[in-house]
């Protein structure tokens, strides 16, 4: 993952809490000013970015796309835009699971057939750890 999608990922994760969700939907301009100021150095021709949205009560209030997803054909991000994300979303499950493990809601020895019944029977049990 470019390390610009990557910053998005994660600003788009610290947005949850931020107070840019507390924005009520009447002032979508003050959210899309804030967001956009964050993602401004993002918004070029020349440069990968991000999309985003901000989601409030379960609905979108605020989408955007930023920069370009792809530099040699000149193809600007929409909110649409699909990123091929492939072995980069491996880190956040990983890091999902060490989350959940410390909540006490499983544990890193946990058959993973727990949780994935049809994977397949190998003899030995294969744990999430």
């Amino acid at each position: 993952m470019r390390p610009a999608l990557l910053v998005c990922a994660m600003f788009s994760i610290l947005f949850s809490s931020s107070p840019l969700v507390g924005q009520t939907p009447s002032a979508p301009e003050n959210l899309a000013a804030k967001v956009d100021a964050i993602f401004q150095k993002m918004d070029s021709t020349v440069t990968p970015g991000c999309a985003l949205s901000v989601i409030k009560d379960g609905k979108i209030i605020y989408e955007r796309g930023y920069g370009m997803a792809d530099l040699d054909h000149n193809v600007s991000i929409t909110p649409t835009t699909v990123f091929h994300v492939a072995s980069m979303s491996k880190q956040f499950v990983a890091a999902s699971i060490l989350m959940l493990s410390q909540q006490g809601k499983l544990s890193l020895d946990d058959p993973v057939r727990k949780y994935i019944p049809e994977l397949p029977d190998f003899g030995t049990p294969v744990t999430i750890r």
